[in-house]
């Protein structure tokens, strides 16, 4: 059987992809994002991504607090949340890792551990 892919989302850095006030609560559009990906763990869309999936956010700052839910891993990173992302990549090396962000940083760093990387239109179906 083949393992289950890892999906890690930068949260922060997705939140912030769309101007629809999210600045003004954080952990409020990090939560509506965590629920938006609860379906991902069991539908597995989009088409790259084969069902099922585990899911994992990485929040920081604000959104630290957010809580994670049955089908959504939350890791609070204790200082970068790209650090926090390198090392959930690193930690899973042998294993088909998805990291969506559009951090160009974060992507080259992620990419040269083998991670594919995809941005945040590629999560909203955009």
């Amino acid at each position: 059987m083949t393992e289950t892919p890892l999906l890690i989302v930068d949260a922060a850095n997705v939140v912030g992809s769309r101007p629809d006030g999210w600045w003004r609560d954080r952990a409020g559009a990090t939560a509506r994002l965590r629920d938006a990906l609860a379906p991902l763990a069991e539908r597995g869309r989009p088409p790259e991504l084969a069902p099922p999936a585990e899911v994992v956010l990485v929040v920081e700052g604000a959104a630290r607090g957010v809580p994670g839910r049955a089908e959504v891993r939350v890791v609070a990173a204790e200082a970068s949340g790209d650090d926090a992302v390198v090392a959930l990549v690193d930690a899973a090396a042998g294993r088909r890792r998805l990291v969506v962000t559009a951090d160009r940083e974060l992507r080259q760093r992620v990419r040269a551990l083998g991670a594919e990387v995809y941005g945040p239109r590629w999560l909203r179906g955009d």
